[in-house]
């Protein structure tokens, strides 16, 4: 297969994801309710305290990834559901599928971000800030979490009991995003200088590496199985 064909099957995937998305709106009520109730049951719980930086950092990267893991899991549960995973291995190669359904996890994780964010910022009460830290910190945090749950989803997408085992599996397998993340967090909300983040910058751009390596390694044996 052309390198033209692969890109272009994976856009087809990423666009039909996209329609069926907006269709039934399933992920995207699944995350962002979540995200935004959780957010509102916090800002609530803590009434006018601040927060210092490392307790907000670690609450929004909890928003985050509960959030995620309730709607990224659905890329490919929908396909067994919908019998369309047959049809998939058929008219396409596996990376494609892995490709489009990545990339799908990836702008809806980003969408989250771009509405949670700022109201996190104003609900939490957070002056200081270095914006080109926390951007950095959530741009790479952010691919590596869908990464992980789109290969993790598409190991568990036969499972049964898939939805409860799915927070289980990711969750370790995350942690070190998590950790470096909201390492990465606190920095930005202390509004330290940008030098200090090069260590969580590197291991977050490290992980998601391997992490899509090792996904696209082995995805064609999960997909064919």
């Amino acid at each position: 297969m052309s390198r033209f064909t692969f890109f272009r099957n994976a856009w087809v995937i990423l666009q039909k994801d996209f329609r069926l998305e907006f269709r039934t709106r399933y992920a995207i009520n699944a995350i962002f309710l979540f995200a935004l109730t959780t957010l509102i049951v916090v800002s609530f719980s803590i009434g006018g305290a601040g927060l210092t930086a490392n307790i907000s950092s670690s609450l929004l990267w909890i928003i985050l990834f509960f959030s995620s893991m309730s709607g990224l899991s659905h890329i490919f549960i929908r396909e067994e559901e919908q019998q369309t995973a047959d049809t998939l291995r058929l008219v396409t190669d596996s990376n494609s599928v892995l490709l489009g359904k990545w990339l799908f996890n990836n702008l809806l994780l980003f969408g989250l971000e771009v509405l949670i964010i700022p109201l996190f910022i104003v609900f939490m009460n957070i002056s200081a800030l270095n914006i080109y830290i926390l951007l950095a910190v959530l741009f790479f945090g952010s691919i590596g979490l869908a990464s992980v749950a789109t290969i993790v989803a598409a190991i568990l997408a036969k499972a049964s009991g898939r939805g409860a085992l799915y927070a289980v599996l990711s969750f370790p397998i995350s942690l070190t995003i998590l950790v470096s993340s909201i390492h990465g967090t606190q920095l930005a909300f202390k509004n330290s200088p940008f030098s200090d983040c090069f260590t969580d910058l590197q291991v977050l751009f490290s992980f998601a590496v391997v992490i899509v390596t090792i996904s696209f390694l082995l995805f064609e044996f999960i997909w064919r199985d």
